[in-house]
Protein backbone atom coordinates (compact mmCIF):
# COMPACT_ATOMS: atom_id res chain seq x y z
CA UNK A 1 0.00 0.00 0.00
CA UNK A 2 2.80 2.38 0.69
CA UNK A 3 4.44 1.42 -2.66
CA UNK A 4 1.56 1.95 -4.42
CA UNK A 5 0.89 5.46 -2.57
CA UNK A 6 4.35 6.56 -3.45
CA UNK A 7 3.61 5.58 -7.27
CA UNK A 8 0.36 7.87 -7.23
CA UNK A 9 2.50 10.44 -5.37
CA UNK A 10 5.08 10.46 -8.13
CA UNK A 11 2.25 10.46 -10.87
CA UNK A 12 0.12 13.24 -9.17
CA UNK A 13 3.42 15.54 -9.34
CA UNK A 14 4.52 14.52 -12.71
CA UNK A 15 1.08 15.74 -13.82
CA UNK A 16 0.90 19.12 -12.12
CA UNK A 17 4.46 20.07 -13.68
CA UNK A 18 3.08 18.68 -17.36
CA UNK A 19 0.06 21.35 -16.43
CA UNK A 20 2.11 24.11 -15.50
CA UNK A 21 4.04 23.34 -17.93
CA UNK A 22 1.42 23.06 -20.50
CA UNK A 23 -0.26 26.74 -19.40
CA UNK A 24 3.27 28.05 -19.93
CA UNK A 25 3.09 26.94 -23.93
CA UNK A 26 -0.13 27.81 -24.30
CA UNK A 27 0.59 31.17 -22.92
CA UNK A 28 3.65 31.96 -24.94
CA UNK A 29 4.42 29.58 -27.32
CA UNK A 30 3.26 30.20 -31.28
CA UNK A 31 0.50 33.21 -30.12
CA UNK A 32 -1.34 35.18 -32.47
CA UNK A 33 -4.49 37.10 -32.37
CA UNK A 34 -6.84 34.47 -33.46
CA UNK A 35 -10.00 35.14 -31.16
CA UNK A 36 -12.51 37.37 -31.29
CA UNK A 37 -11.51 41.32 -30.83
CA UNK A 38 -8.14 40.35 -31.70
CA UNK A 39 -7.85 38.10 -28.56
CA UNK A 40 -4.26 36.71 -28.88
CA UNK A 41 -4.00 32.65 -28.93
CA UNK A 42 -1.06 30.34 -28.19
CA UNK A 43 -0.70 27.14 -30.17
CA UNK A 44 -2.11 29.20 -32.55
CA UNK A 45 -2.34 27.29 -35.97
CA UNK A 46 -3.25 23.97 -33.58
CA UNK A 47 -6.15 25.77 -32.20
CA UNK A 48 -7.19 27.20 -35.47
CA UNK A 49 -7.14 24.13 -36.98
CA UNK A 50 -9.77 22.10 -35.06
CA UNK A 51 -11.62 25.17 -34.36
CA UNK A 52 -11.83 25.33 -38.01
CA UNK A 53 -13.55 21.31 -38.31
CA UNK A 54 -15.63 21.59 -35.23
CA UNK A 55 -17.82 25.45 -36.01
CA UNK A 56 -19.39 26.79 -33.52
CA UNK A 57 -22.57 24.48 -32.41
CA UNK A 58 -24.17 26.98 -29.67
CA UNK A 59 -27.07 24.27 -28.87
CA UNK A 60 -24.50 21.67 -27.57
CA UNK A 61 -23.26 24.82 -25.49
CA UNK A 62 -26.18 25.11 -24.12
CA UNK A 63 -27.04 21.73 -23.11
CA UNK A 64 -23.47 20.45 -21.85
CA UNK A 65 -23.79 23.88 -19.94
CA UNK A 66 -27.01 22.99 -18.25
CA UNK A 67 -25.73 19.41 -17.67
CA UNK A 68 -23.13 21.04 -15.87
CA UNK A 69 -25.28 21.42 -12.95
CA UNK A 70 -25.01 17.19 -12.67
CA UNK A 71 -21.50 17.02 -11.14
CA UNK A 72 -22.73 20.19 -8.62
CA UNK A 73 -25.14 18.12 -7.13
CA UNK A 74 -23.29 15.08 -6.91
CA UNK A 75 -20.77 17.84 -4.75
CA UNK A 76 -23.81 19.07 -2.91
CA UNK A 77 -25.14 15.11 -1.83
CA UNK A 78 -21.89 13.95 -0.80
CA UNK A 79 -21.52 17.05 1.32
CA UNK A 80 -24.94 16.57 2.32
CA UNK A 81 -23.67 12.84 3.54
CA UNK A 82 -20.70 14.40 5.33
CA UNK A 83 -22.95 16.88 6.59
CA UNK A 84 -25.40 13.84 7.86
CA UNK A 85 -22.61 12.13 9.70
CA UNK A 86 -21.11 15.53 11.30
CA UNK A 87 -24.43 15.59 13.10
CA UNK A 88 -25.10 11.41 13.66
CA UNK A 89 -21.31 11.34 14.88
CA UNK A 90 -21.02 14.30 16.99
CA UNK A 91 -18.00 15.11 15.51
CA UNK A 92 -16.70 16.44 13.02
CA UNK A 93 -13.32 14.40 13.26
CA UNK A 94 -15.49 11.20 13.22
CA UNK A 95 -16.48 12.22 9.68
CA UNK A 96 -15.35 9.45 7.13
CA UNK A 97 -11.89 10.26 6.29
CA UNK A 98 -12.63 9.34 2.79
CA UNK A 99 -15.68 12.11 2.64
CA UNK A 100 -12.94 14.76 4.36
CA UNK A 101 -10.50 14.60 1.78
CA UNK A 102 -13.12 14.98 -0.88
CA UNK A 103 -13.97 18.05 0.92
CA UNK A 104 -10.75 19.29 0.49
CA UNK A 105 -10.32 18.06 -2.88
CA UNK A 106 -13.68 20.26 -3.72
CA UNK A 107 -12.12 23.04 -2.26
CA UNK A 108 -8.83 22.59 -4.13
CA UNK A 109 -11.05 22.60 -7.23
CA UNK A 110 -12.59 25.49 -6.48
CA UNK A 111 -9.49 27.49 -5.54
CA UNK A 112 -7.95 26.41 -9.57
CA UNK A 113 -11.35 28.00 -10.94
CA UNK A 114 -11.00 30.80 -8.81
CA UNK A 115 -7.17 31.33 -9.81
CA UNK A 116 -7.60 31.57 -13.67
CA UNK A 117 -10.43 33.86 -13.51
CA UNK A 118 -8.15 36.25 -12.43
CA UNK A 119 -4.92 34.69 -13.85
CA UNK A 120 -6.11 34.90 -18.09
CA UNK A 121 -4.21 32.71 -20.39
CA UNK A 122 -6.47 33.26 -23.71
CA UNK A 123 -10.16 34.08 -23.99
CA UNK A 124 -12.99 31.95 -25.64
CA UNK A 125 -13.31 31.56 -29.13
CA UNK A 126 -16.38 32.85 -29.13
CA UNK A 127 -18.17 35.62 -27.74
CA UNK A 128 -20.39 34.88 -25.16
CA UNK A 129 -23.53 37.01 -24.91
CA UNK A 130 -21.26 39.65 -26.40
CA UNK A 131 -18.50 39.45 -24.00
CA UNK A 132 -15.17 38.24 -24.02
CA UNK A 133 -15.11 35.26 -21.31
CA UNK A 134 -11.82 33.39 -19.82
CA UNK A 135 -11.70 30.16 -21.74
CA UNK A 136 -8.26 28.27 -19.83
CA UNK A 137 -8.26 25.82 -19.07
CA UNK A 138 -12.15 24.34 -19.58
CA UNK A 139 -14.14 25.14 -16.15
CA UNK A 140 -16.71 22.56 -17.55
CA UNK A 141 -14.23 20.18 -18.52
CA UNK A 142 -12.36 20.37 -15.01
CA UNK A 143 -15.56 19.93 -13.16
CA UNK A 144 -16.79 16.96 -14.66
CA UNK A 145 -13.65 15.55 -14.68
CA UNK A 146 -12.74 16.24 -11.18
CA UNK A 147 -16.31 15.43 -9.29
CA UNK A 148 -17.29 12.36 -11.47
CA UNK A 149 -13.85 10.32 -11.14
CA UNK A 150 -13.96 10.87 -7.55
CA UNK A 151 -17.61 10.29 -7.22
CA UNK A 152 -17.21 6.74 -8.83
CA UNK A 153 -14.09 5.89 -6.13
CA UNK A 154 -16.70 7.34 -3.47
CA UNK A 155 -19.38 4.94 -4.88
CA UNK A 156 -17.33 1.69 -5.40
CA UNK A 157 -16.79 1.77 -1.22
CA UNK A 158 -20.69 2.61 -0.55
CA UNK A 159 -22.02 0.23 -2.88
CA UNK A 160 -22.47 -3.66 -2.34
CA UNK A 161 -24.40 -4.45 -5.44
CA UNK A 162 -21.31 -5.16 -7.87
CA UNK A 163 -23.56 -5.19 -10.63
CA UNK A 164 -24.78 -1.64 -9.47
CA UNK A 165 -21.05 -0.43 -8.80
CA UNK A 166 -20.30 -1.38 -12.67
CA UNK A 167 -23.47 0.58 -14.25
CA UNK A 168 -22.71 3.38 -12.12
CA UNK A 169 -19.56 3.81 -13.03
CA UNK A 170 -20.05 2.69 -16.64
CA UNK A 171 -23.40 5.81 -16.62
CA UNK A 172 -20.52 8.29 -15.09
CA UNK A 173 -17.78 7.39 -17.56
CA UNK A 174 -19.95 7.70 -20.52
CA UNK A 175 -21.17 11.03 -19.00
CA UNK A 176 -17.71 12.39 -18.60
CA UNK A 177 -16.68 11.39 -22.22
CA UNK A 178 -19.86 13.38 -23.50
CA UNK A 179 -19.33 16.52 -21.74
CA UNK A 180 -15.72 16.59 -22.41
CA UNK A 181 -16.23 15.55 -26.55
CA UNK A 182 -19.49 18.02 -26.45
CA UNK A 183 -17.00 21.11 -24.74
CA UNK A 184 -14.91 20.89 -27.67
CA UNK A 185 -17.37 20.52 -30.60
CA UNK A 186 -19.44 22.73 -29.27
CA UNK A 187 -16.51 25.33 -30.22
CA UNK A 188 -16.75 27.37 -27.29
CA UNK A 189 -13.11 26.49 -26.23
CA UNK A 190 -10.04 25.80 -27.97
CA UNK A 191 -8.51 22.51 -27.70
CA UNK A 192 -5.58 23.91 -25.39
CA UNK A 193 -8.10 25.20 -22.98
CA UNK A 194 -9.30 21.32 -23.23
CA UNK A 195 -6.20 19.66 -22.72
CA UNK A 196 -5.59 21.90 -19.83
CA UNK A 197 -8.58 20.82 -18.14
CA UNK A 198 -7.62 17.26 -18.29
CA UNK A 199 -4.30 18.10 -17.21
CA UNK A 200 -5.29 19.45 -14.27
CA UNK A 201 -8.08 17.41 -12.92
CA UNK A 202 -5.81 14.16 -13.54
CA UNK A 203 -3.38 15.95 -11.11
CA UNK A 204 -6.27 17.02 -8.55
CA UNK A 205 -8.05 13.58 -8.49
CA UNK A 206 -4.74 11.78 -8.05
CA UNK A 207 -3.93 13.56 -5.54
CA UNK A 208 -7.25 12.81 -3.80
CA UNK A 209 -6.99 9.02 -4.55
CA UNK A 210 -3.05 9.60 -2.20
CA UNK A 211 -4.86 11.35 0.67
CA UNK A 212 -8.14 9.77 0.55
Amino acid sequence: MKKRNQVRVCVAVVLLIGFVLWTFLVRFIHTRPIGPQGSVVGFATLNEYVHSLTGVNMLLYTVTDWLGLVPIGVAFGFAVLGLIQWIKRKSFFKVDRSILALGGFYIAVMAVYALFEFIVINYRPVLINGYLEASYPSSTTMLVMCVMPTAIMQLNTRIKNRAFRCCAAVAFSLFIAFMVIGRLVSGVHWVTDIIGGALISAALVMTYKVIS
